[in-house]
């Protein structure tokens, strides 16, 4: 049975940085390319970001690209998404996701965890 487990969530104001992490069982993690999606209030999934199996690619919203970074620790069946210069529009539940490829696309994840809150005040 596949988990992904995310922790790391907070109430910041802007500005702020946190830190997510999400622990993976039940799968081969290093034959998977990890991602994080966000969904805030009201709107669709939002592709964030996503690191290959090797981490050699990486992809990101433009929204956070230069403020996310996404990285994974293969030994530790974790993958990371540090967030820095938080913005109120970055408000949202973060799940962490499975996938087969790296794609952008949050239909084409094949496993997500509960996720876990962020909440950036102005």
């Amino acid at each position: 049975q596949v988990q992904l487990i995310e922790s790391g969530g907070g109430l910041v104001q802007a500005g702020d940085s946190l830190r997510l992490t999400c622990a993976a069982s039940g799968l081969t993690f290093s034959n998977y390319a990890m991602a994080w999606v966000r969904q805030a209030p009201g709107k669709e999934r939002e592709f964030v970001a996503i690191v290959s199996f090797s981490s050699l690619t990486k992809y990101y919203a433009d929204s956070v690209k230069a403020r996310f970074i996404i990285s994974r620790d293969n030994a530790k069946n974790s993958v990371y998404l540090q967030m820095n210069n938080l913005k109120p529009e970055d408000t949202a539940l973060y799940y962490c996701a499975a996938s087969a490829a790296v794609v952008l696309d949050p239909h084409q994840m094949r496993a997500w965890g509960q996720g876990t809150q962020v909440t950036v005040s102005s």
